[in-house]
């Protein structure tokens, strides 16, 4: 039986889990069971897998968490959002995930479509994630619902207040839990657990973890998704660029040190960003005070 995360969570007071996404080659998506297998080696409480812009690898998706359970019987968490979908087009996907015992949901409105401008809600659809939240939550408890925060604030939010009055709702519309978005100074994710315990928010805030191993996909993945990449990340991985190696070592360095911190400041585990890359992670994990 596929179990929810939120009845792990009641559990342990760590856990570890793991971030895949879609290949979009042939050669990938056979490469990708083998990679998770090795994943699952490392002991995992559960895997997660992305929905890609625009919901672009929605059918995917749910295959790999299919696999992926069956396979390995490890939770998988498929990622959900409002883009490009009308409600009626949702409620069969949960429906579809309820057959298969996809018992844990990450919901998320989702970022535009590649080109596209503007978020912009799809004839029929949802427009808000808590929606999305509430559509899922009409199941009753069949699932586990992660939601996402923003230790930064959110790209479209005006300020940190706003935006965690959105997390609120979100929470209040049946999330389960946080994963936060990537980020590289851990006061942010401090002083962002200070502020949400402030507005009598309970439910466990895990941080969300990316191995650096290429600079310039640093600036672009940064750049997209609005996370701050501080001074100490460009002093350390410019003057690097180029050199895949040192790149790596420094990567997994900065992150063994952030990740010790996290854990020392009462951090109640990690999600690790994977980019579908199995050395990172396990020589970080392999590294931390665990």
């Amino acid at each position: 039986m596929i179990r929810k995360i939120a009845d792990i969570l009641k559990e342990k007071e760590q856990t570890y889990s793991f971030e895949f996404f879609p290949p979009k080659t042939p050669k990938g998506r056979q490469r990708l069971p083998e990679v998770a297998s090795a994943f699952k080696d490392l002991g995992p409480d559960w895997f997660s897998v992305t929905y890609g812009a625009g919901g672009s690898t929605r059918e995917l998706t749910m295959d790999i968490v299919d696999d992926f359970q069956r396979r390995f019987g490890v939770p998988t968490m498929h990622h959900l959002t409002c883009v490009g979908h009308s409600k009626a087009e949702l409620e069969a996907i949960i429906d579809e995930m309820k057959k298969k015992n996809i018992r844990n949901i990450l919901a998320l409105r989702g970022d535009p479509p590649e080109g596209t401008e503007h978020w912009e809600t799809a004839p029929g659809g949802l427009e808000y994630c808590y929606q999305l939240i509430e559509l899922i939550r009409s199941h009753g408890d069949f699932f586990s619902i992660g939601v996402a925060g923003f230790p930064e604030g959110h790209i479209c939010t005006p300020d940190k207040e706003t935006d965690l009055k959105y997390l609120k709702i979100k929470l209040d519309a049946g999330g389960d839990f946080v994963i936060t978005q990537l980020f590289f100074d851990n006061k942010d994710y401090f002083e962002y657990v200070d502020r949400v315990r402030k507005m009598d928010i309970t439910v466990r805030i895990i941080p969300g973890i990316l191995p650096i191993t290429n600079y310039q996909k640093l600036l672009d993945f940064c750049g997209k998704c609005g996370a701050t990449i501080t001074q100490r990340v460009y002093d350390i991985f410019r003057p690097l660029d180029g050199n895949d190696e040192a790149t790596y070592q420094e990567g997994v360095k900065f992150a063994v040190e952030q990740c010790n911190e996290l854990l020392e400041g009462g951090a109640p585990g990690l999600h690790f960003y994977t980019l579908n890359k199995l050395d990172p992670t396990r020589e970080i994990l392999d590294k931390i005070k665990r």
